[in-house]
């Protein structure tokens, strides 16, 4: 019954690990791809070395259990049974220093192409890590505009970039495995990832150093699109937002822009301009809630609304004594936000 659970448990794990949405096999970046064939190369030649050697263990074995095999003697001197054993040991030496320079030399390599691929960048985000959120930020080319999200990275496909990390708190750790390795998020340091996404397709990156108790809630969904497509998402987060449509959106409009909401979150062309909380001029156009704590539909904005200590329990959200009527009014409004 043990072993059948456990065979169980390590076929849910494989099939899972087969998930292209977040997999460090997807090979869908430059730097991701050089990554997987390196990995198989370790994997072929440790592979082979193992077979070697559990094939010689097998032989010896097998000898061992040989009781009618003496050892010959010849006026004193004592002869292996075995003489093959030595030039063996001289040729697992060699394919042991041929294996282990062939990786020195492949890892080399990798790395040289990685720093090739950074070393012209086309576009520039900043990701700012937060408990337990991702603040994102494009600078427009040619103008002082910044457009800013969170929670969600957009990027042109075959477009080299570099994403420059910050820290607002503790220490965090961006990984995107389809696109590229972890990079850590230090507070008082700026470093950097360089992306050079190869296909287009929905990716999910995640804080993957242990920052906190909702560190398990701390996703970034990563939207990998052409060109075209990249210039009008672009072009849309530059637009203020949306204007309330019907009376019960302008009240939750008047509440969010007036009240403690105010004060944290930012919508621009609004009265509101917190900068603490995340941005949420285009909250609607996103795929989850509070950092993939939640898919995005105006229930779940209802439900967060007026629980999220409920869904995230530590976050720096609040929760406000509200009526049914405020909460319906304003997860309204911000599903205007598109």
């Amino acid at each position: 019954m043990i072993r059948r659970s456990c065979a169980l448990a390590a076929a849910c794990a494989a099939l899972g690990a087969c998930n292209n949405y977040q997999t460090a096999l997807g090979g869908d970046g430059a730097d991701s791809a050089n990554f997987v064939g390196l990995f198989w190369v370790f994997f072929a030649v440790c592979a082979f070395m193992y077979l070697l050697l559990l094939g010689a263990f097998l032989i010896a074995l097998a000898r061992s259990r040989r009781s009618d095999e003496p050892r010959i003697v010849d006026n004193g001197k004592h002869h292996e049974s075995a003489p093959f054993l030595r030039p063996l040991i001289v040729v697992w030496g060699a394919l042991t220093l041929i294996g282990l320079s062939a990786l020195t030399i492949e890892s080399f390599f990798v790395d040289r192409s990685n720093a090739a691929d950074a070393a012209h960048p086309q576009l520039v985000v900043n990701v700012t890590a937060n408990q337990w959120w991702w603040d994102v930020k494009y600078s427009t080319s040619g103008a002082t505009t910044t457009i800013r999200t969170a929670n969600e990275l957009h990027l042109p496909v075959d477009v080299p970039t570099e994403v420059t990390l910050q820290s607002n708190d503790v220490i965090h750790s961006l990984w995107i495995p389809n696109l590229a390795g972890k990079q850590d998020l230090i507070p008082g340091r700026v470093t950097d990832v360089q992306l050079w996404p190869r296909k287009i397709g929905l990716f999910r990156g995640q804080c993957a150093e242990f920052c906190g108790v909702q560190h398990a809630h701390m996703a970034l969904d990563v939207t990998v699109e052409s060109k075209a497509d990249f210039r009008k998402w672009l072009a849309a987060q530059g637009r203020p937002a949306a204007q309330p449509g019907n009376p019960v959106e302008m009240a939750g409009y008047r509440f969010v822009t007036t009240s403690a909401c105010a004060s944290c979150h930012n919508i621009a062309g609004t009265p509101a301009g917190g900068g603490v909380a995340p941005d949420l001029t285009h909250f609607a156009s996103r795929r989850s809630i509070a950092a993939g704590a939640l898919p995005m539909s105006e229930a779940n904005v209802r439900a967060w609304i007026s629980d999220p200590q409920h869904f995230k329990p530590g976050s720096q959200m609040p929760t406000m004594p509200l009526s049914g009527t405020e909460v319906s009014a304003i997860a309204a409004y911000l599903d205007r936000l598109k």
